[in-house]
């Protein structure tokens, strides 16, 4: 391995990468705010010598020189949760909190950026640093490719924080890892009126229960039982006084899935399952679907490729399960081959065992060097070969 370590490199900078995360979580910032987020970010790394390119909040940093370059992610944007956890880092944002990790995201790769940066002598090739917005909701990268943050790049690898994993242990998975997902917004209009005379109306509540059960058979009799896919109405509202049939009923949900053609069915299902209830029950309807985003897709080449990585600098591994969670890294993948790789920071002695998005989600900092130093390792191995 020569003298170059990137474990004991990221070790000896634990504690800093864990002030940075410790900043980011108390002043989280939705999906294209970053303002204070990537302002940070953007100081340290022309303070290091990267040369920088703005894409909105997001940044594209490069140092070093050579045939071929490898990019490394990390997403910037925090969620409308307020925060129930009691410690001296909280959230002082009200509605605002980093409750999916993104701070320890932005956090990992900054200490990256400092230890690629103290060693560039040393990497034998580019490396890009790319600092998404808007992963939340908001197809972030989407952006971030048509500002050119893939140009030239030859692989690419994120990180994601991940709480059905032990503390310190990386995740690493060929294929499929995270779903396709799709955003749905839909209307039922009917005909308002009187509670007491029904007959003079049409109620739209009657059809939209109708329809969330249809929506049910979407999956459990549609899609292969050895398939993947998940359709979820998780909004509803009507009305607003006890004695009046209202004008419409609304409805919003995502649906998940693995493979394109599931995503496509399911949306198709979807459409001829309100074209028939609705022309049955004499209504219209409106749908929108939006914010697609494809399935999370590693290369098996590029996954290997991170295994040996982690063999060699004795950074524990494992396999992790796939999840129908979505990620708008899968457009990333969707360029160029590359790994959106887990790590582990379930502490249960420590309390950090609340899901993401939870209001008490917390996270094991003492795991997160160990990110900072995967990433390191990739950058500097795959540049090596």
């Amino acid at each position: 391995m020569g003298a170059f370590n990137p474990l004991s490199e990221s070790e000896r900078i634990k504690e800093r990468i864990i002030t940075w995360r410790r900043d980011f979580h108390m002043y989280p910032e939705l999906k294209y705010e970053e303002e204070r987020t990537s302002g940070i970010v953007e100081e340290h790394l022309r303070e290091w010598g990267y040369s920088i390119k703005r894409v909105g909040t997001g940044i594209i940093a490069d140092i070093g020189e050579g045939e071929k370059t490898i990019a490394l992610r990390a997403d910037m944007d925090a969620l409308p949760v307020q925060e129930e956890n009691d410690v001296p880092y909280k959230s002082r944002i009200p509605g605002k909190m980093h409750a999916c990790g993104h701070d320890a995201h932005t956090a990992m790769l900054l200490g990256a950026a400092k230890i690629i940066a103290e060693h560039i002598d040393e990497f034998n090739g580019r490396v890009r640093l790319i600092f998404q917005p808007a992963e939340e909701g908001g197809n972030g990268a989407v952006k971030m490719i048509e500002g050119g943050a893939l140009e030239g790049v030859d692989s690419i690898f994120g990180f994601h924080v991940w709480m059905d994993l032990p503390s310190g242990l990386i995740g690493i998975r060929d294929g499929p890892f995270l779903a396709g997902a799709g955003i749905f917004d839909g209307r039922i209009l009917g005909k308002g009126g009187h509670g007491a005379s029904p007959h003079e109306s049409i109620d739209p509540i009657p059809v939209l229960a109708e329809l969330i059960l249809a929506l049910q058979t979407v999956v459990s009799r549609n899609i292969n039982p050895v398939e993947s896919g998940v359709v979820s109405v998780t909004s509803v509202h009507s009305g607003t006084a006890f004695n009046v049939i209202p004008e419409e009923a609304g409805f919003k949900g995502t649906f998940r899935f693995f493979k394109p053609e599931v995503g496509e069915l399911i949306q198709r299902r979807m459409r001829e399952l309100l074209d028939g209830i609705t022309k049955a029950h004499g209504v219209r309807y409106e749908l929108s679907v939006e914010d697609l985003t494809p399935p999370t897709i590693n290369s098996p080449e590029m996954a290997s490729f991170a295994r040996g990585v982690a063999e060699r600098y004795n950074l524990k591994y494992g396999e992790v399960p796939p999840t129908m969670g979505a990620e708008d890294f899968a457009f990333y993948l969707q360029k160029v081959p590359g790994a959106f790789l887990a790590l582990g920071i379930r502490n249960e002695e420590r309390g950090i065992v609340y899901p993401h998005h939870h209001p008490k989600f917390d996270v094991d900092e003492d795991a997160l060097y160990l990110g900072t130093a995967m990433e390191v390792a990739l950058a500097f191995e795959f540049l090596r070969d």
